[in-house]
């Protein structure tokens, strides 16, 4: 099973760490490091095309963390997880 987290990027289920509201998380002083150090280690991909309202971390091939920036809210990106587990 795959997740679409927009712009035609898909990731695998069994990749995915969590995915997280930008607003929520944002806050924390601990996440923007974080963030920013995941950016200067170019292990961010921004998949949003605008202001991204989420993001998912996922394990990359290496198992080193991706963060993938994403235009999608985290509601709707959980309906896209419960909608392919019943199909």
């Amino acid at each position: 099973m795959y997740l679409h987290l927009g712009q035609s990027v898909v990731v695998p289920f069994r990749d995915v760490i969590g995915v997280f509201d930008m607003d929520n998380t944002t806050s924390s002083h601990l996440t923007r490091k974080f963030l920013e150090r995941a950016e200067r280690e170019g292990r961010v991909v921004d998949v949003s095309g605008d202001l991204p309202k989420s993001f998912a971390l996922c394990r990359a091939g290496d198992g080193a963390p991706v963060v993938y920036l994403s235009q999608l809210s985290t509601a709707t990106l959980l309906k896209r997880v419960e909608n392919n587990l019943f199909e």
